[in-house]
């Protein structure tokens, strides 16, 4: 049964909705996409509060494609600023030149309510994450395959085309655009969608360190935002992933994410980290969001750089999975199955 936290996700699976990025590329705004940023913006904020009603040939989708490629050229995509010129081949604090994938299926091990996903694993990320799981393609931005648009639009098309005719383990629910970290990519994910037509909701799986002009590019398209909420404290996420301010940004962008779209929110649980982490983690959800679900998981073990951090040296104890566990549910949050 579909969650009150995922109703609009299940309404798309059932056919009585469309996903939010094909009703952005169907609505027109009356835009000269040569204008200048200032002014495209002030388009694009209009057309999200429902002033778009135009005769024209340009589509909210098209405004956000160019948006983002002017973000690209002077890159702000994510909280680094780093404004490296990676239009033209610039290597900012991320790496990522041009979009590379490390791999794309279908996930079968992501939550239940996602499953069958289809999967698309950028390279690069914009942490530095010292335990990090994916290390092997998060630090390698360069690694991996390129695809060029048309060519994974098509690809997804494949992927959510016959789901009333074949078996449920071969049928797309979604579209899961991760890494790495997807924030990098995001002009290349617009291309993409902009040569799709497929019914498929999409899913943002990501750290959220973004910057709000791109999360405002990311209003109407994305369907379901799963996010990694990983610490409750600036410390921890500097020290840990090389990630400035982190607690202001990564708030106001779970903020954001409820108000554009449906969210299941993941928490890594770290050993050591109950106090400084965990508790205050949970109790922001708690107190801030409403209608979401909850992840809480226990799977982290020493990987990467894991083992230079004395905090971070050993595989997580039960005990301290089951004190986040019963936590969540103290506060009374909907936790995945």
């Amino acid at each position: 049964m579909a969650s009150k936290a995922l109703r609009d996700y299940y309404a798309i699976l059932d056919g009585e909705r469309k996903a939010r990025y094909l009703v952005t590329k169907h609505t027109r705004v009356s835009a000269n996409l040569s204008a200048d940023t200032d002014g495209l913006w002030a388009t694009h904020q209009s057309a999200l509060r429902g002033n778009s009603e135009s005769a024209s040939e340009v589509t909210l989708l098209d405004l956000k494609q160019t948006l983002a490629h002017i973000m690209l050229a002077n890159c702000e995509l994510c909280e680094r600023r780093c404004k490296a010129d990676r239009e033209s081949g610039a290597v900012g604090h991320c790496g990522v030149t041009s979009a590379h994938i490390a791999s794309e299926f279908l996930h079968m091990g992501e939550e239940p309510d996602l499953v069958p996903s289809y999967t698309v694993f950028f390279s690069g990320c914009t942490f530095n994450c010292v335990f990090c799981q994916n290390w092997d393609i998060s630090t390698r931005p360069g690694s991996g395959q390129k695809i060029e648009p048309y060519v994974l639009a098509r690809m997804i098309e494949e992927k959510g085309s016959g789901r009333e005719t074949l078996p449920p383990f071969m049928r797309a629910r979604n579209v899961n655009w991760v890494g790495g970290d997807p924030t990098s990519n995001l002009p290349f994910i617009l291309d993409v969608l902009a040569l799709c037509n497929s019914n498929l909701p999409q899913v943002w799986n990501s750290n959220m360190y973004l910057t709000e002009e791109s999360m405002r590019l990311l209003d109407g398209v994305v369907d379901v935002y799963l996010t990694d909420f990983k610490y409750g404290n600036d410390d921890c996420a500097l020290k840990l992933s090389n990630a400035h301010n982190y607690t202001s940004i990564v708030t106001r962008n779970h903020t954001l994410a409820r108000r554009q779209a449906e969210v299941i929110v993941r928490h890594l649980v770290l050993p050591n980290h109950h106090e400084c982490c965990t508790r205050p983690v949970l109790h922001w959800i708690a107190a801030n969001l409403r209608d979401v679900k909850v992840n809480v998981m226990p799977q982290y073990h020493p990987e990467h750089r894991s083992r230079e951090f004395p905090d971070l040296a050993r595989p997580l104890r039960m005990s301290e999975f089951k004190a986040a566990i019963e936590l969540a549910e103290e506060l009374g949050l909907e936790l995945t199955d």
